[in-house]
Order: structure tokens, then sequence, then C-alpha cells
């Protein structure tokens, strides 16, 4: 993208890691969880860590045009922790459709419902009355008898509610289509720094979940379809031969193919042609699970090779009204953004057996599922699916606790939208849609919550939180990147993923996991992009001829640590541009100098800002006398 010169000469050496770095600062919860030893200050996990899981066997029931879904599940929970629980937290996030309940946003008429109802529930297999305190979502259930340390509970629920007509990230997409998400009570996070994660959940900071075991079954009326996370474990069971073999036929196939037709559909031939099916799936080691069902989507499917050493093939699939344009070419787009991401950023094989995009209204993420609308512009639909599968590393692939810390994924999946996207569309009409949409309005409002730390817990931000979550952070991140070069940046980022794969990162994880594989202090660049209320705005003050060359001087007025590019246009009209990474600005954030070689007259100088505008423009340009 940038004209790169003289970067060899200039390039200041990082400070080793065995020098001394300075702290960065940390909550007293974050710094018990270093003092006991679940993390440790080289970034990996400590000798004490630990974490707990579950089980989950799911049978959930959804008979449309019907809006009640009826559930039943029983959990095994297992604590793996030190600590003796004498009670639960109990997630119930369908209340988040309740009337009054804290949210972010206002709620519509068709958005409400009258929430989840427990019909039953148990503790190792002893009915109990579900008699929970606290919050809409977050609910505390004591326990009978203490669940000790390394020791487990079985928990048994059933339950009902009535499907939202209008949602987003889940509900009714039309009257025989359902997106179901969050429709299963689930036992909340506990862990080493927190306790018992009780945030409610406001329908705008989104996932915080164990890693956990799941059987789901979903019992459907004949003639519907149901897409899920994990493995179809029955498809002989529930579809008619020929597209049972259909559906193998796409697990190997480069090829689009079509599974079910709306000529198919039509004729009403496709499932197991009895009153109910049950579609049963199993996904292992995985945050969450979610489903779709519908009696007239398109179903598409194929493959694609996600690990070039193993072979490893992933499915591909996508279910859609087959009127909609973009969505013909989703699975195509899907292929693409698998093969992209594992082979090249962040360049790990794809996790999973299969991802499927369904046509909805959310532009959302699960595991292996991603909720997209539809879009005119099929350029921008890529744009759309791209980022929703580049969550796949960030927050499933590591258990990110994004409800507190967004930045640590969202702001990930949209530096691998802008890389991908550089591919796909080419640098500059890549480069243009993100500072239009991650940096513009942001560089451009002076307002206090925009300028708040980015460690500032998104539970706490309402008004900042998006540029915090989104470019913020993502201009974070490719600033390391320039400073620390595409190899370094990468083996150190490989590092942090491969610590707290299937684990819960904090963002104290990630800084010193990046300072300890690159073998470099960075404390200096996170202390400056992460916990500061910095922006970007930088100034050319000055030019000084010297006997070495034109010393040009830079005041950091924002304060942001940013790459810099110097436009030098020449006496003679021609022009070069000198760049220098971040690391100009390691040992004074306020002002820096960069030195244009002698040769040539220099006539003037002007900063080219890229990704990184700013937040003045009327003091970028110098003419030199």
């Amino acid at each position: 993208m940038k004209k790169i010169l003289f970067a060899a000469l200039f390039l200041p050496a990082l400070t080793p890691v065995a020098r001394a770095q300075t702290p960065l600062y940390q909550p007293r919860d974050i710094k018990r969880a270093f003092e006991k030893g679940t993390r440790a200050a080289d970034g990996r996990p400590g000798p004490h860590y630990w974490q707990n899981r579950a089980r989950y066997d799911i049978t959930v029931q959804a008979l449309p045009p019907a809006r009640d879904i009826k559930g039943r599940e029983t959990i095994t929970y297992f604590n793996n922790s030190p600590d003796t629980l004498k009670s639960l937290v109990i997630r119930l996030i369908q209340n988040i459709h309740q009337p009054g309940v804290s949210r972010d946003g206002d709620a519509s008429p068709d958005y409400l419902t009258t929430g989840v109802a427990i019909d039953s529930f148990a503790v190792n297999g002893q009915a109990r009355p579900y008699a929970a305190r606290g919050g809409a979502t977050a609910q505390t259930v004591a326990l009978p008898r203490p669940l000790l340390p390394h020791d487990s509970v079985r928990l048994a629920f059933s339950w009902h509610f009535p499907i939202s007509l209008e949602s987003g990230r889940e509900g009714m997409l039309d009257k025989t289509t359902f997106f179901l998400a969050y429709f299963y009570p689930r036992v909340s996070v506990y862990d080493d720094y927190n306790g018992w994660d009780r945030l409610p959940f406001v329908d705008s900071k989104e996932f915080y979940n164990d890693f956990n075991d799941y059987t789901l079954r979903v019992r459907v009326p004949a003639n519907y379809l149901v897409w899920a996370t994990g493995t179809l474990q029955n498809p002989k069971q529930v579809l008619q031969p020929a597209f049972a073999k259909r559906l193998a036929k796409s697990m190997t196939s480069e090829e689009v193919l079509h599974i079910a037709t709306a000529a198919d559909l039509a004729r009403k031939n496709i499932t197991a042609q009895q009153p109910t099916n049950t579609w049963v799936w199993t996904a292992n080691d995985i945050s969450d699970v979610t489903l779709a069902l519908s009696d007239h989507y398109v179903w598409d499917g194929a493959s694609v090779v996600v690990d070039p050493a193993t072979k490893r093939r992933a499915s591909v699939q996508a279910a859609y009204v087959d009127s909609t344009v973009d969505f013909r070419s989703s699975v195509k787009f899907s292929q693409n953004a698998l093969g992209w991401f594992s082979r090249n950023w962040p360049g790990v094989p794809y996790p999973f057996p299969k991802m499927t995009v369904v046509q909805g209204s959310a532009d959302m993420e699960y595991p292996m599922m991603v909720n997209d609308s539809p879009q005119k512009d099929l350029k921008f639909a890529q744009l759309v699916q791209d980022h929703e599968i580049a969550h796949t590393y960030f927050p499933f692939y590591m258990g990110i606790n994004e409800s507190r810390y967004a930045f640590m994924d969202e702001g990930w999946a949209t530096t691998f939208e802008l890389l991908i996207g550089r591919v796909e569309n080419g640098d500059k009409a890549a480069d243009d849609f993100y500072r239009r949409f991650r940096v513009t309005r942001y560089i451009n409002d002076p307002s206090t919550a925009e300028d708040l730390p980015i460690i500032t817990p998104s539970s706490e931000l309402k008004a900042g939180y998006g540029n915090n979550s989104y470019g913020k952070a993502s201009l974070s991140y490719l600033a390391l990147k320039d400073m620390l070069g595409d190899e370094v940046f990468k083996r150190s980022l490989h590092a942090y993923m491969d610590r707290w794969h299937g684990k819960h990162p904090i963002p104290w994880d990630y800084f010193n996991s990046m300072s300890s594989a690159s073998n470099q202090d960075l404390n200096w660049f996170f202390q400056n992009w992460f916990f500061t209320n910095n922006y970007i705005d930088l100034a050319l003050t000055k030019a000084d001829k010297t006997a070495q060359g034109t010393v040009i001087t830079i005041q950091n007025v924002g304060g942001f640590a940013v790459p810099v590019d110097l436009k030098v246009t020449y006496a003679d009209g021609s022009t070069d541009t000198v760049h220098r990474t971040p690391a100009l600005w390691r040992d004074n954030q306020h002002q820096a100098t960069i030195t244009v070689p002698g040769g040539k007259a220099v006539a003037s100088v002007a900063l080219d800002h890229g990704l990184y505008l700013d937040a003045n423009t009327k003091d970028d340009r110098l003419a030199v006398q």
C-alpha cells in the first residue's frame, strides 16, 4: 500500500525483553490472579491455572408457525476450581426480551416477550423449586449441598419461551423460519480473576462462555430443514436418501452443490415423512451452540481445505431464500474466507468441521454459524461475511470475555476483515472502506467518551463502545504489526493463540505474550494505546537543514504511537515517502524527528496518514525554506 523508503536505515532498534519493563496497570482482581499463579508474567497460563466446563445434552422443539419453543436438558457441571461453590449462576439470556429488563437500545413491541419460564428443575436427580435470585439474564441458584473442588453436579431443566417476532441476533426470521440462539439455560462462567460472571446481558456486549461438550437434538415438523453448530449425527434418518447423499458429497466437493433447491422444497420430499423429525448434532470443546430451521430456505454446500499439512477439509454451507442474490455466492465466500484465514492471517487452520451462513438480519457470529443480512452490494456482502467468520478465532478459538473486553475479539475481526479485503478488492478499496467505516467517525468526534482508554471495560461503555472495540483496537494491532514486522508479529500472535486456545485470556495475557514471544519490551506501546486517553493528531512543526540532511520535527499532539509516512517533495518536483514504524515514539511519545537525507533540495514535506486519519490536518504540511 505504501512506498517505503529508508526504512532499514532509520528503524530504531527495539528494546530486548531483558531490560526492565515499565509495569502496566493491573486492577486489584487481575493482580490477585497473577499473585495466585493462575496467570504468568510471561503471558502463559500460570502453574495454577484452571477453568470449569460442562457437558450439555439438550433437546429443543420448534413447531412453526407456533411461537412456543420448548426444551429440556441435562448439564453435568465440573468444578475444576480450588473453591467450594455453594451456588451457581444460571444464564437465561432469552429474558432480555422481557419488558423492563436493562438493555442497550430501545425495544419495539415485536421484540418483547414474557421471557423464559422454567417448568422443572432438578439437582442430582432430585426435583427442586427453581428459586432464583438476581437479575433476569443472570440468576443465582443455591445448591442443596456445596459443590466441592474437582467434583461435579448434574442439573436438569425443562423450559419454554415464546420466540421474539423481532430481534436481530436471534428470533423469528419469518413465520416458518427461526434462528435460535441463547435458547437454553447455561451455567455462567466462574473464573480465576472475577469469580462468577454476573454481568447482565444487555443485547450489545456478547460472549463469555466456558468450553463445553454438547449433544443437541432439534425436533421439528416434517419438511423442515435444520442447520446447527456441530456435526449432524443422523442425516440418513432425517433426510431422504438422495438428499443425504448430496450432503455427504458436499463435504468433499470444491464445487458448490445445491443440496436442496426451491423445486425440491416445493415437492416436500426432502426429509423423512413422519409428523416430526429429530435432528441430532454433537460438538465438543466449544463455547456455544445455535441453530436455524425453515421449510423454504434453499441449502447449498461445498468444502475447502483448511489445513494444507493434513489436507483436512471443512464443510461450508448456506441457507437462504432462493431469490436472495448475494447469498447465492455465500458458499464461495466461505470457502475463500476459511482458506485465506487458515493460510494467511491469523494463519491458524480453521479449527471446526463446518461453517454455515444463514440469511437473517443480525450480521452476527456464533460457533460454526453466521446470521447475516442480505446486501445489495456483493462486495459488501462478502466483507460482512468475512468479518463474522473471522470471529472463529476471537472469541471462539479462545474464550474471550467479550462482555468486558470486546476489543479482544472485535478489534481482531476488524483487522482480519481489512487484510482479507485487500486481497479480495485491492489495497485502495479495502483501505478506503476501513477509513470510512472504522476511523472517520471516531477521529472527527471530539467527545470525551470516544477518547476513553481502550482498556475501559466494555460493560461500562455505551457511547465509546464501538470505537474502542472495533476501530481503535484494530489500529493498535495494525500499528504493532507494522512495528514488529509480519514475521515477528505472526510468530508472537501464534504464541498468544497457542497458549490460550480453549482457555480464557484477558488483556494482560495478550500484552505479556506479545512481549515475551517477540523478546521485546512492548509495555510502552501497550501503555500508550490501551491505558491512555490518546487520539491521533500529528503536527509538522519545523524543518532544519543540517549536514546530514533536512531534519523534520513532528509533534505528537494526540499521543498515539502511530506509524508515520512523510511525503517529501523535492525542488525538482520529484517525490518520495519516508516511513517510520511506531518505534519512532518509544523514547519520546510527544515529539520526534525524521531526517530526510541530503542530496536533493527539499521543497516541502507533508504527512500521508494512510489508515491513521488525523484529528487536525491543518498542520500536516510544511514548506522547507
